[in-house]
């Protein structure tokens, strides 16, 4: 028999049993890749990701992240969530910047403690691409809206830097609250697009000291609406930048609500700046544990 330690952890989360929650599997090595995905369908969470090796001395550890469905390039609060537990659990605490080496690329993670506030953790994502631009009409039907709930002094625009996601400006919380996923509306946009998902956001948010509320829709595996996207808020960070959202800003620095319509309030802290002829975006928030256990297969190793 083999066993495989894993942990629970909530990341994006302020509260225990807030934000969004993910598996991690560590010394995952000689797990392959269909094991992998029927793990990660038996956990049942948005993703799950998976330690298949390391460097210690480096701080640079290869991971693989796998939906119910498929396996992922890339995806944000997986990048954090792992590191919290390759910092805790695997490092004991010694190390102040980690490198996730993906299929989708290396991001590196960084934990940041002004002695005031509990720890943060930072990782610093691919710069932002700037794809289509879309018809405020389709994009509200996809969404359930009408077209004049869009805000168009903002282009709707698929923004990527790892997985695309189609960015759509909304006019106030309550047009937030309002959407709901329109499948054969939003199958439509996916067929043209190639796209993670859908991201609406507001300038109003629920909580004062926050700047804006994200609500991110997906129909491809699981719930249809995710509590805190770090990937998905990183492309936000490039798009609010990128089109002056905050007028003549060089760079921008951000509190988003996420989750609060299906009863998990998260919070992702975003930074954006211009560097040379792009944007560099970063996503960070808390990360809190929640369970651990052991995975126990029958020992056999698949090819990979």
């Amino acid at each position: 028999m083999c066993s495989h330690p894993f942990y629970i952890v909530d990341v994006f989360a302020e509260k225990q049993y807030q934000g969004n929650p993910l598996a991690v599997v560590d010394k995952a090595e000689d797990l392959g890749s269909s094991t992998m995905q029927a793990i990660a369908r038996e956990m049942n969470y948005s993703e799950t990701a998976f330690i298949v090796a390391g460097n210690r001395q480096g701080n640079v550890f290869r991971v693989r992240i796998f939906t119910p469905a498929e396996e992922l390039p890339f995806a944000g609060h997986p990048v954090l969530g792992t590191a919290f537990v390759l910092q805790r659990e695997v490092l004991k605490g010694g190390a102040k910047r980690i490198l996730l080496d993906l299929p989708g690329g290396q991001v590196p993670v960084s934990f940041v403690s002004d002695g005031r506030t509990a720890e943060r953790l930072w990782m610093t994502q691919k710069r932002p691409r700037f794809g289509k631009v879309v018809a405020p009409a389709r994009a509200a039907a996809a969404v359930g809206l009408r077209p004049g709930d869009i805000d168009t002094r903002f282009p709707v625009q698929e923004v990527s830097t790892g997985l695309p996601f189609l960015i759509v400006p909304l006019r106030d919380l309550e047009t937030v609250r309002a959407c709901r996923l329109e499948q054969s509306s939003y199958a439509a946009l996916r067929r043209e697009l190639d796209i993670a998902g859908v991201l609406v956001f507001s300038p109003q948010t629920y909580s004062g000291e926050n700047d804006l509320n994200t609500r991110v829709f997906f129909d491809c595996h699981g719930p249809v609406e995710d509590p805190a996207t770090g990937s998905g808020n990183g492309c936000l960070a490039g798009y609010l930048l990128w089109h002056r959202y905050y007028r003549r800003h060089e760079t921008i620095e951000l509190r988003v609500e996420q989750g609060c319509e299906i009863g998990r309030p998260s919070l992702l802290l975003l930074r954006a700046a211009f560097r040379g002829e792009g944007v560099e975006v970063e996503v960070g928030g808390r990360v809190l544990p929640s369970a651990r256990g052991e995975l126990v297969s029958d020992g056999e190793v698949e090819r990979k």
